[in-house]
């Protein structure tokens, strides 16, 4: 098997962290640890869930993507993901629709891209129950950046697994059935 990176990609909310979460659990897929500028959430940790940065330290690093939401910055290091394939031909990260036309422009046949698509008031919901603050809540849904990722970009298309991720036993057999495929 060539190596390959499994791009998990839609809205805030639509599941993307689960998905990877299950990437891993079940198939050993470790996910690639982004960097950002945010406050860690309760019960998030500096090197597992992300490399959280300072606005300095963040500029340090080589970015394969960066972008900005809600005055906080985000992006993959190429360094962070070339040391994931030195131990893992499959691996997996979680972008936003902007960074996974990115990677698919990048990597093209090493890169098997997932699109999560979800109604925007379950959206809503998901985003309270997980603990983001009602401010930050409106901010996000109000961006153009959330705007643009409820739908598949036009340069993913036909080159894009798209799964509606409202029932979770659907959306993990048709990631079976994706694996699988591999």
């Amino acid at each position: 098997m060539s190596k390959k990176v499994i791009v998990i990609t839609g809205a805030s909310g639509t599941g993307k962290t689960t998905v990877s979460q299950y990437l891993k659990d079940k198939y050993n897929i470790p996910s690639v640890i982004t960097h950002t500028t945010r406050k860690p959430r309760d019960g998030e940790v500096n090197g597992i869930d992300y490399y959280f940065e300072s606005t300095n330290s963040f500029e340090e690093n080589h970015y394969l993507e960066r972008v900005e939401y809600s005055n906080n910055k985000y992006g993959s290091s190429i360094e962070g993901l070339n040391k994931m394939w030195e131990s893992n031909d499959l691996i997996s990260i979680v972008l936003d629709t902007a960074g996974a036309v990115s990677y698919y422009n990048k990597y093209k046949e090493n890169c098997v891209v997932i699109f999560l698509d979800l109604d925007e008031e379950i959206i809503s919901d998901r985003l309270v129950n997980r603990g983001d603050e009602e401010r930050r809540i409106d901010l996000r849904l109000s961006s153009e950046e959330f705007k643009r990722d409820l739908f598949l970009p036009n340069e993913l298309k036909g080159h894009a697994f798209e799964i509606k991720n409202d029932d979770f036993e659907q959306t993990t057999g048709q990631i079976d059935l994706i694996i699988e495929s591999l």
